[in-house]
């Protein structure tokens, strides 16, 4: 009978997996799950992975390395109830052939989620209303209100996340640029979108959402050049990682009030009570909710069966991760 054994720990594992999934997994196969309250050691990982035949990793665990390998000849799947891979992911279980799966897919949905929230609050100007509002203002700032009509949405990558977030803006009657130098043409169409340049997104778009991995290639991507080249009044969402935008050179540009900021990740987490972003009025800052957070962590604990289930009846699993491409990805 198929061996799971489940490596988070406790406090990690409840957020993610209800009883019900448990209990599903448990129809599946023989259950091993973690009790401990504290992330597990590499030590702790080979115990419970003993005879099993699926780990079902999370955020806290170890990388599953040459020194947990040896100890675990039969491990055939990692399913990872998470986003990233890239911690958990090593060579030896490349050369292995184990298989990797990865929990992004509903993880982004919560990202994608966020993005449109954001979006529809920059453009109608949420934030700076109710604040008026509630110092006695009203009808103040109303006329720079925008309708998710006839913009122009800037998508910087098309992953998980990007793409569902385009799936979401397909109800407004809204335009779709998309940079992503790994996507054709024909692809960034199928998703509703124009493939364009990082030049022309930047100038045409009234909202810019990033969605890009942080890899050596996109570190500072949005730079003073690329800040200088959007529009007045434009929006730049970030839900994907801090590493993206070059945090003092924003700052700058923000001081000159051209455009607002929807920030959900920095750099440094949390940033200094003294970074600019805690203090300009043109920032929306937001503590790292873009993925899943409480009740949208079971999404991913409902997905890991789902794939877990695909797998056993030798199905392709959706969230399959190509370990030839690990470097690209988030």
């Amino acid at each position: 009978m198929t061996r799971i054994a489940l490596l988070a720990d406790h406090n990690v594992a409840s957020g993610v997996f209800q009883p019900k999934h448990l209990e599903q997994l448990r129809e599946l196969g023989t259950l091993v799950v973690n009790t401990d309250v504290t992330r597990p050691s590499k030590d702790r990982v080979i115990e419970l992975l003993q005879g099993a035949d699926i780990a079902i990793t999370s955020w806290g665990c170890p990388s599953i390395d040459e020194s947990i390998l040896k100890h675990t000849p039969d491990l055939k799947l990692v399913m990872h109830a998470a986003g990233s891979v890239k911690i958990i992911v090593t060579p030896e279980l490349v050369e292995r052939g184990i298989r990797v799966s990865s929990a992004n897919d509903p993880l982004g949905v919560g990202v994608a989620e966020t993005a449109l929230g954001l979006t529809i609050a920059a453009v109608k100007r949420m934030w700076p209303l109710s604040y008026n509002t509630r110092n006695g203002g009203w009808e103040e700032g109303k006329n720079q209100i925008r309708e998710m009509y006839e913009l122009k949405i800037g998508v910087v990558g098309a992953g998980r996340a990007g793409r569902h977030y385009m799936r979401l803006l397909q109800q407004f009657d809204v335009e779709l640029l998309l940079y992503d130098p790994i996507i054709s043409f024909q692809e960034a169409a199928s998703l509703g979108a124009m493939k364009v340049e990082l030049d022309e997104l930047l100038q045409q778009s009234d909202v810019i959402s990033i969605h890009a991995p942080s890899i050596p290639e996109t570190d500072n991507m949005f730079d003073a050049r690329a800040f200088s080249l959007m529009k007045d009044d434009a929006v730049i969402i970030n839900t994907a990682r801090g590493s993206v935008i070059n945090e003092s050179e924003l700052a700058v540009e923000l001081q000159k009030g051209r455009f607002t900021a929807c920030i959900d990740v920095t750099e440094q987490e949390p940033p200094d009570l003294n970074h600019p972003f805690r203090k300009l009025d043109n920032v929306i800052l937001i503590p790292h909710i873009a993925g899943a957070v409480n009740n949208g962590k079971h999404r991913l604990g409902k997905y890991s069966v789902e794939e877990i289930r695909r797998y056993l009846n030798q199905q392709p699993m959706l969230g399959e991760v190509n370990l030839k491409s690990l470097h690209v990805i988030a």
